[in-house]
């Protein structure tokens, strides 16, 4: 089974941005097949691809491989496929705090520290009215129980 069904975009997006142009459609490729793999498998083949990089693209290489032992678990945890899929983006950090930059953007002049936070506030509790159900949630005891092994 492969340890994550879902490449997380930023990730990808951040590895493929210290690449020229005729590298990254190759590097792209190499990360998602190895996504698709078994756990050891697919690490070991982005730790191959991650020292390739790390003699023209140090970046890159520095990028690919940050946050390997928080993000990449996937087969190791037991979790199912449904609740890595949502779990292994950053989709459910970035939406609200998309809505929060979109809220306050247009504000020129804040008065005090009081006056952000009632903002972010106010702005988070809007953002939470377009929250939907976490995929897999059913499945959330199984996430407590790999972290209580940690």
């Amino acid at each position: 089974m492969p340890w994550s069904n879902v490449v997380g975009t930023h990730k990808l997006r951040n590895v493929l941005s210290y690449l020229p142009q005729h590298l990254q459609d190759q590097v792209a490729a190499v990360i998602r097949a190895a996504y698709k793999l078994p756990y050891k498998e697919g690490l070991a083949r982005l730790k191959t691809q991650a020292a390739w990089l790390q003699k023209e693209y140090p970046q890159a290489a520095a990028s690919l491989l940050e946050g390997f032992g928080r993000n990449l678990h996937g087969e190791s945890t037991g979790l199912t496929a449904t609740l890595m899929k949502c779990l292994t983006t950053t989709n459910i950090i970035e939406n609200p705090n998309g809505t929060v930059r979109r809220q306050t953007r247009r504000v020129c002049r804040w008065q005090d520290g009081a006056m952000v936070l009632r903002w972010a506030a106010s702005a988070f509790l809007n953002a939470e009215k377009k929250f939907h159900r976490v995929s897999g949630y059913r499945e959330l005891w199984m996430l407590e129980n790999a972290l209580k092994l940690c």
